[in-house]
């Protein structure tokens, strides 16, 4: 599978308007809308246009919106996203069927969550999994990836340089983080 994020190894996450407005300004291709209300997106997305950006949206964080499948295809029809993150399976499904940038993310707090969450991939194929945390022990996203043949973002709770470069020798494509100080910094 080719990426969709070429060598963009930081995926930004903005937790709010203010901070999606920033982004508009800066290197970066696709940038992550983590939370928001039903009513900004249409004016969001006008401005990610605009700025030649690609908004990957956290469903499940869309004030105003339940997340299921009819608001994955509202988002996909009406809103027109470059890609949806969820935790529920059957948004992740909406999202491949329509040809967006299907992202399952995955919390893994234990081993029940591990195994919960391979029966979630198995189910839904999307197109990358986003692993929280992402400080996880490197063995593990290994894991994952062996497992699914999926690629991996690393996200959640990474805040330094050395935990971003961890988490890419694990062999995650990408990280998503909300933490600005990694936002500038150039990642090979």
């Amino acid at each position: 599978m080719v990426s969709h994020f070429a060598e963009q190894k930081i995926l930004p996450v903005a937790k709010n308007v203010k901070d999606f407005e920033t982004l508009m300004y800066s290197e970066y291709t696709y940038i992550i809308l983590l939370e928001t209300h039903i009513a900004q997106l249409p004016s969001l997305m006008k401005l990610a246009k605009q700025n030649q950006k690609k908004v990957l949206l956290h469903v499940d964080l869309v004030q105003g919106l339940k997340s299921d499948e009819y608001a994955a295809e509202y988002l996909c029809q009406i809103v027109k996203p470059d890609g949806l993150i969820s935790t529920r399976a059957p948004v992740v499904r909406i999202a491949k069927k329509r040809k967006k940038i299907a992202i399952q993310r995955v919390f893994l707090l234990d081993t029940h969550a591990l195994e919960t969450s391979y029966r979630v991939i198995d189910s839904t194929q999307p197109d990358y999994i986003e692993i929280l945390p992402g400080v996880v022990p490197p063995t593990i996203i290994k894991e994952v990836h062996q497992h699914s043949s999926v690629p991996i973002l690393a996200g959640g709770l990474i805040r330094t340089h050395t935990e971003v470069q961890d988490a890419l020798k694990a062999g995650a494509l990408a990280v998503t983080t909300s933490e600005k100080k990694l936002w500038n910094r150039k990642i090979n």
